[in-house]
């Protein structure tokens, strides 16, 4: 409805119509099982993204598949599926190159797509249902729907938040046996620690402002920089490391950065990057996430056994 206003609405039951207006049978109407709210929904509810009056937000969730248009293959009516956050069609030669953030058909404005986004006119994921184009390409089935339902709710990090800060971590080239910085103790820097303890990293240091986050992640096996302490960050990292630099380093803050002083007020970006180099040199930004890749692979392989999201996200739903 506008910068700081939301409703709750009644839409019609979706079609297998794209935003254009032309039949998408390729695609799927999924009844939604679980959403999250991610910080992106906030930027829009605070107005710093563009968003068309009505539009429906959301970008993280998980569905059972309730109906199937005519060119849909693989995808089954009755299958639990994830959604990555990326609206991709799987035939253009970005997303054949699998740069799926960028695909080429799937937004007449510009070569990008996304559910709840100005970008395409793909209506989000939070409401009661959803139709998602190219159903056989964009959709993740659990394999073990009665094993997923016992997990859904963690599940559901797969979508966004999840491979969101996994892909901070490949970026930042941690391995085995890395030392890494994660600048930010919300859910995606958590997600980033327990992508990092995933990986094999020998030590995962987490620096936040906010106690209650801190003693999160030190309760669930990291190590910590408090940056309200007046003790400089290198010299916190010295103490525990022995040595005042890391190998690796990922920006998980996602908030608008300020400075100090007379500063306060006014946003200064540069200034999550600055304190993070200190410890690193060549920190990893999270962007230009192929969301659909690593899904697969962290459903494959990551999520039963090293994300939980008691400790990843900050709310639970009822």
């Amino acid at each position: 409805m506008g910068p700081m206003k939301m409703e709750l609405q009644t839409f019609d039951y979706p079609k297998l119509i794209t935003p254009t207006g032309k039949k998408a049978e390729h695609g799927a109407i999924l009844k939604i099982v679980t959403t999250n709210i991610c910080g992106s929904d906030q930027h829009i509810y605070r107005g710093r993204f563009a968003a068309p009056k009505g539009m429906v937000m959301g970008h993280e969730m998980t569905g059972e598949v309730i109906e199937v248009g005519k060119g849909v293959e693989y995808i089954k009516v009755g299958d639990l599926c994830s959604v990555p956050f990326n609206v991709s069609c799987g035939r253009c030669r970005n997303c054949k190159e699998r740069h799926t953030d960028v695909c080429m058909n799937v937004n007449d404005a510009v070569d990008c797509g996304a559910y709840g986004f100005n970008l395409g006119g793909w209506q989000g994921g939070q409401s009661d249902y959803l139709m998602v184009p190219y159903a056989d390409w964009n959709l993740l089935p659990f394999p073990d729907k009665d094993q997923a339902m016992e997990k859904i709710r963690d599940l559901t990090l797969l979508s966004d938040i999840l491979p969101t800060g996994f892909h901070g971590l490949m970026e930042a080239g941690a391995r085995v046996g890395s030392t890494v910085y994660i600048a930010g103790a919300g859910p995606v820097g958590r997600c980033a620690a327990a992508g990092a303890r995933l990986i094999g990293a020998s030590c995962i240091i987490v620096a936040d402002s906010n106690r209650e986050r801190l003693d999160l992640v030190k309760n669930n096996g990291c190590e910590i920089v408090d940056l309200t302490s007046d003790t400089p960050v290198p010299d916190q990292i010295e103490a525990i490391l022995g040595k005042r630099e890391v190998d690796c380093g990922v920006d998980c803050v996602g908030l608008e950065a300020h400075g100090s002083g007379p500063e306060a007020n006014n946003e200064h970006s540069e200034a999550v990057i600055n304190t993070l180099i200190q410890p690193v040199g060549a920190p990893s930004i999270v962007s230009n996430l192929r969301s659909r890749w690593l899904l697969r692979c962290l459903a494959s392989h990551a999520c039963p056994r090293a994300f939980r999201g008691d400790w990843t996200s900050n709310h639970r739903g009822l």
